[in-house]
């Protein structure tokens, strides 16, 4: 069939839409029809057509959320009342540990620590048993709770490294003799060629570093005080980088999740930082 129109040869033709297409099409609609009328579906001020079926996806989500809360309660009130020692021990409960604990570090810890809660430069790692504060899993937990430096809890950890070179209290020269003799104290090997050096440099240490540190510079947990005798370092253990914290000073920061986190969780992710250093 054709309309009629001819241009040079060529004829228009006049092909009739397909009837399955007009079937689907009024399928659709009255499929659109039904759904406007069966489910929510239009804005009426501030509220919302509720649809005959009454279906509300916010209540279904609560209701999840809600049975998730009564599944959860019963090994909640576990961990919550018994000890660490014996929580440990447990091995149903430390199955349930690992997989919720996984959960908590990825959303609020992983960001910083890494996955595998190792660390970065300038964020520590969690599974070397190196911890600043202590690692007892009562100093953990506070420690999660109150952060460090932490503007969002009045009883936060403080602790500040001092920026004696930006500050003028050491001229460039003992900088550079003071990080001598800090690097010797971890690496015995470094003093080889630099015995002035160090030796001038551990007198600086006397006078500036020890009521921190320590005469021997085992550090201070009770202050957050860090140990330079052994390996692990935050910012790194290469020369320039000891420079460069003696000369500008460091004053890291870690968000207080008592805010966030409930009791229980802290618990539960103070047990699974412990446990991944156990498994490291």
């Amino acid at each position: 069939m054709t309309t009629g129109h001819e241009w040079n040869g060529i004829k228009e033709l006049n092909t009739p839409v397909p009837r399955a297409v007009w079937f689907f099409l009024i399928v659709t609609a009255l499929f659109s029809l039904g759904y406007w009328v069966l489910m929510p579906a239009w804005p009426v001020g501030k509220t919302y057509t509720r649809g005959l079926l009454g279906h509300d996806d916010k209540e279904i989500v609560n209701g999840k959320v809600e049975g998730a809360e009564l599944a959860r309660s019963a090994w909640g009130q576990r961990i919550a009342a018994m000890d660490y020692g014996n929580i440990r021990a447990d091995d149903q409960l430390m199955m349930i540990v690992r997989e919720h604990g996984q959960r908590l570090f990825g959303d609020n810890c992983a960001a910083c620590h890494g996955m595998d809660a190792k660390g970065v430069k300038g964020f520590p790692n969690l599974t070397d048993k190196d911890w600043l504060w202590g690692g007892d899993p009562d100093t953990i937990a506070q420690t999660i709770r109150v952060g460090v430096n932490s503007a969002q809890h009045p009883e936060t950890r403080v602790s500040q490294m001092m920026a004696f070179g930006r500050d003028g209290i050491l001229d460039d020269d003992s900088v550079l003799a003071v990080a001598d003799y800090v690097k010797s104290l971890s690496a015995p090997s470094w003093i080889k060629g630099r015995a002035k050096s160090v030796a001038q440099g551990r007198t600086v240490f006397a006078e500036n570093c020890v009521v921190c540190h320590g005469p021997e510079g085992h550090g201070n947990q009770a202050l957050g005080i860090p140990n330079l005798t052994d390996t692990a370092w935050l910012y790194g253990a290469d020369i320039g980088t000891i420079q460069d914290v003696i000369y500008d000073g460091r004053q890291g920061e870690m968000p207080a999740w008592g805010h966030r986190l409930s009791p229980v969780e802290v618990k539960l992710l103070t047990i699974y930082l412990l446990d991944k250093g156990d498994r490291r």
